[in-house]
C-alpha cells in the first residue's frame, strides 16, 4: 500500500499547518527561531496533524479552527520529543541531529518549554473549554508516563503496566487527535465517543509497531541500537511475548531479575533470541487487531475520502517498516 494515500485529501491543509507553526516564533528570540524551524525541517510523516485534518474534513469541522488545532497538536508533539531527545540523551532524531546535540541542557529545555507554550495557546485559540481541558490532561499524561517510566523497576513484566505505558507514552495524544477534531466539529455524543474510541485503538497499535521496529528496524533507520528498550532493561510487548512462550530461557530469568543492565552480553542474546521468535509476529498479531477495532469505530461515519483516508491511515500504522 502506498503510504501517500491517506494524505492526498489534506495535502494543502497540511501545507497550511506548517506554515502556521512556523510563525508561531516569529516574535521570539532569534535563537529560538531558529530552533523550531531547525526542529520543524527534521520532518517526520505529520501522522497526528493528518489525522485531526481528516477527522475534522469527515465531520464538517471549521477549517480556521481545524488548521489551529492541528497545528497546536503537532507543536505539543514536537515539544515531547525535544525533552525526550534530552532526556534519553539522543544526538540524532530521523537521521538528523538533535537539539540537545547542538545546544545546552538549559537552552534545550527551554526551547521545549516555548514550543509547548505555543501549542498551549494554539488550543485555545479554537475558544472550546472543553478542548483546551482535554489538551492539559493529555500533556499531564505524557509526563506522568515519562516519569513512571524513569522510575519503574527494570526488568518489571506485567501486560497491564505495558499498556498503561504506551497509552502514557503515545496513545493518549494520538487519541486526542481524533477526539478533539470531533469536539469542534457539528456532531453529536455518539460520533464523539466513536472518534475517541477510533484514536484510543490506533494510538495503542502505533507504539506496539513500534516497539516491534525496535527489534526489527536498521539501526541507520531507526537511530538507535537495536533493541535498546531491552538493553535498558525496559520491557515491551515483543520481550513479554518472548516471555510467556519462553519461560525456561536462562536469558529470561536474568531478564525478570532484572539483570539485563548487568550482562550486556546476555541482553544482546535476548534481542537476537527475541527477533528470531514468534513474538514479532505475535505482537504484530495484537496490532492488527487493535487497528481492526479502530477501523470498526468509523462503520458509522460519514462516507466520503476521509473516511477511506482513515481507514487507510489505520492499515499504515501496522504496515510501517520504520
Amino acid at each position: 500500500m502506498s503510504t501517500v494515500t491517506f494524505f492526498t485529501p489534506v495535502q494543502e491543509d497540511i501545507q497550511e499547518v506548517e506554515a502556521f507553526m512556523r510563525r508561531q516564533a516569529d516574535d521570539a528570540h532569534p535563537e529560538m527561531k531558529a530552533a523550531l524551524a531547525h526542529l520543524l525541517a527534521a520532518g517526520g510523516k505529520r501522522i497526528r496533524p493528518t489525522l485531526v485534518l481528516l477527522t475534522g474534513k469527515m465531520l464538517g469541522a471549521p477549517h480556521d479552527k481545524l488548521v489551529t488545532l492541528a497545528a497546536a497538536i503537532e507543536l505539543l508533539h514536537t515539544a515531547t520529543l525535544v525533552h525526550d531527545d534530552l532526556i534519553d540523551g539522543s544526538l540524532l532524531r530521523r537521521g538528523n541531529p538533535t537539539l540537545n546535540a547542538q545546544w545546552s541542557p538549559a537552552a534545550t529545555v527551554l526551547t521545549g518549554d516555548f514550543t509547548f507554550a505555543r501549542a498551549a495557546k494554539l488550543a485555545a485559540d479554537t475558544d472550546n473549554l472543553e478542548l483546551m481541558k482535554l489538551f492539559a490532561e493529555t500533556l499531564a499524561t505524557i509526563v506522568n508516563g515519562e516519569l513512571t517510566q524513569l522510575f519503574a523497576s527494570k526488568g518489571f513484566v506485567s501486560r497491564e503496566n505495558y499498556f498503561e505505558r504506551i497509552y502514557a507514552k503515545t496513545g493518549s495524544l494520538i487519541k486526542m487527535c481524533s477526539q478533539s477534531a470531533a469536539m469542534i466539529s457539528p456532531t453529536g455524543p455518539e460520533t464523539l465517543a466513536a472518534m475517541e474510541n477510533y484514536g484510543y485503538h490506533l494510538g495503542l497499535a502505533f507504539q506496539i509497531v513500534d516497539d516491534i521496529l525496535d527489534f526489527t528496524g536498521d539501526q541507520s533507520e531507526i537511530g538507535k541500537p537495536v533493541g535498546s528498550d531491552l538493553l535498558q532493561g525496559l520491557i515491551t510487548l515483543p520481550a513479554l511475548n518472548y516471555i510467556e512462550t519462553h519461560p525456561d530461557d536462562p536469558d529470561v530469568a536474568c531478564l525478570l531479575g532484572g539483570n539485563a543492565l548487568l550482562e550486556p552480553e546476555r541482553a544482546e542474546r535476548l534481542v537476537q533470541s527475541i527477533r528470531a521468535s514468534q513474538a514479532i509476529d505475535l505482537s504484530l498479531k495484537e496490532a492488527r487487531q487493535f487497528i481492526d477495532q479502530a477501523i470498526g469505530y468509523l462503520a458509522g461515519m460519514p462516507a466520503g475520502i476521509e473516511k477511506q483516508a482513515l481507514e487507510e491511515l489505520a492499515r499504515y500504522t501496522v504496515s510501517r517498516r520504520f
